[in-house]
């Protein structure tokens, strides 16, 4: 896929320059709010605390949780009261995901993956779809993971795909070959419907 840029080895702090660059660049060229959406999990965390350091006019950041677990904000298995603890301190706003909001375009689509090929929460029993017509969906996965047993929201395949950008960031080998796969089109996991509808850049760290 000629869309497609994969960056080996890469630690978190060069995630985070990388990110910082993009980021810059969108602020730059508009005047108004840049907005991206960003994954939870152990992964994305780090990156974040070091894309935090870098000089940039975070109050005119919008950031919306890719998905989330039907908690409380202050549950310890909410991504939203994560990020807030992250973004709101410097001034970025953070968007509560509910089935009744309106999905803006985004600048960035920063995404996860899992080893069944699920992104968000877009879970293979769920069979996401490119033309659902929803942008926000609550659902629950099956089987639900243990270490997080909870319904989920979250962005569809279209509210991702209107992006300008997709981001992956990649950690290990199991991933990185269904992420491979996924790229030639050997399964139908939802990583594979959403990189076969994808005609913006796709950058993947591993």
């Amino acid at each position: 896929m000629d869309n497609v840029t994969i960056v080996e080895n890469c630690n978190d702090a060069a995630i985070a320059d990388w990110l910082a660059a993009r980021l810059g660049e969108a602020l730059s060229a508009s005047a108004g709010p840049v907005t991206i959406t960003v994954p939870g999990g152990s992964t994305p965390f780090p990156i974040i605390e070091a894309l935090l350091a870098h000089d940039l006019d975070w109050t005119r950041l919008v950031v919306w949780p890719g998905d989330d677990r039907v908690v409380p904000e202050d549950h310890a298995a909410s991504n939203t009261g994560r990020l807030r603890d992250l973004f709101e301190p410097a001034g970025a706003e953070v968007v509560t995901l509910t089935e009744m909001e309106a999905v803006p375009p985004f600048a960035l689509a920063w995404l996860g993956m899992g080893t069944d090929g699920h992104i968000a929460s877009l879970f293979p029993n769920t069979d996401p779809r490119v033309d659902d017509p929803r942008r926000i969906v609550r659902l629950t996965p099956d089987p639900l993971p243990p270490e997080a047993p909870f319904d989920r929201i979250s962005l569809t395949m279209p509210a991702l795909l209107a992006s300008a950008a997709l981001l992956f960031v990649i950690r290990g080998e199991e991933k990185r070959a269904i992420f491979e796969q996924a790229l030639v089109g050997k399964h139908d996991f939802p990583v594979a419907r959403l990189l076969g509808a994808a005609k913006q850049p796709v950058t993947c760290f591993t």
